[in-house]
């Protein structure tokens, strides 16, 4: 790769390289910090300081290839501009800045208070060109730029952005502020689907249009036929008293026709239920999602619980990627 590099390697004594110990630079340090176990490993298996020194020369020619945009230098003229950027923007603004000045996260807050960052990934030929822009919304975040354009120019860009996402996050606050969502646990401002609480293993996931948040979300019920029949019957016949100008959770309530259970007045343990065979409620970050038809049993269970346990049960039949078998709760 036409790049030098200056070592120390010591050796014992007994001149047995795998006591051997390699001393090197920082920043040589830092192209093969990913490699260590395998240079430990080469240092084990060679049998003279000739054979490693090949064995060093192609992992190094590997972890360079893999880190070598990390190592182009930066002209003098790209650290003055990104400096005066940032000074003319304003430090508060500021939320990270690396050590080599390539990554620079900014904080804004929207009209409603809420907190939220845009990461700047730079390349050495800022400000010619855009920087990269890592956000976390629910739709593409694009930023129009020209080569006079300034670091000032993305962050009013970024708050246009958030002002025009007010109603989709004003929607799901409310969601999470009034109703128990079961999934996600932690949601991202990213995220536009919520998993909400019915009642005892009976939910409903709702997907919201991050453009038309009050419209008619996609509904999907999740519980036992005999409870999830009638909601869907309701959404069906209620559909035409959707009213675009009132909150979706309200809507949601009208052509129900229910009330979501509070968070004032009951926990979440009320309904969130432990899967019936593995006695945990998350799985690989997935709560329990299918539910026994049995209106006596309705217990919950995780899919990959349940379709574990179905296929080792002889009595199971499966028809191309359904299975179908006894509850292991209530045998039915």
């Amino acid at each position: 790769k036409g790049r030098d590099f200056h070592l120390r390697i010591l050796l014992p004594e007994d001149f047995q390289m795998k006591n051997a110990r390699v001393e090197c630079s920082w920043s040589l340090k830092k192209v093969l910090h990913g490699y260590r176990h395998i240079l430990k490993q080469r240092l084990q298996s060679c049998p003279d300081l000739v054979s490693f020194m090949v064995e060093l020369k192609t992992v190094l020619e590997i972890a360079l290839k893999n880190t070598q945009d990390l190592h182009i230098p930066r002209p003098p003229e790209y650290y003055s501009c990104l400096v005066r950027d940032l000074e003319i923007l304003g430090w508060n603004k500021v939320a990270f800045v690396d050590t080599s000045l390539t990554t620079v996260r900014l904080k804004a807050e929207d009209s409603c208070g809420r907190q939220h960052l845009i990461t700047l990934k730079l390349n050495a030929k800022y400000p010619t060109e855009a920087p990269d822009c890592l956000v976390d919304f629910p739709v593409q975040f694009a930023i129009s730029w020209m080569p006079q354009n300034s670091l000032l120019d993305i962050y009013n860009q970024f708050l246009a952005a958030l002002e025009s996402l007010k109603a989709f996050w004003d929607t799901l606050d409310e969601i999470d502020g009034k109703t128990w969502v079961l999934e996600p646990e932690n949601p991202r401002r990213s995220a536009t689907a919520r998993r909400i609480a019915i009642g005892s293993n009976v939910s409903v996931n709702v997907e919201v249009d991050p453009r038309h948040p009050n419209m008619l979300p996609e509904c999907y019920f999740l519980g036992a036929d005999h409870a999830v029949a009638p909601l869907r019957a309701k959404l069906n016949n209620n559909m035409h008293l959707w009213d675009p100008e009132v909150s979706l959770l309200q809507n949601l309530k009208d052509v129900l026709e229910i009330d979501f259970p509070s968070r004032a007045l009951l926990e979440k343990s009320d309904f969130a239920k432990d899967c019936g065979i593995c006695y945990a409620y998350r799985l690989a970050g997935c709560a329990p999602d299918q539910v026994c038809d049995e209106p006596r049993c309705g217990q919950p269970f995780h899919q990959a619980c349940l379709y574990e346990w179905l296929q080792g049960l002889p009595t199971s039949r499966q028809s191309f990627n359904v299975i179908f078998g006894e509850c292991p709760y209530c045998n039915k």
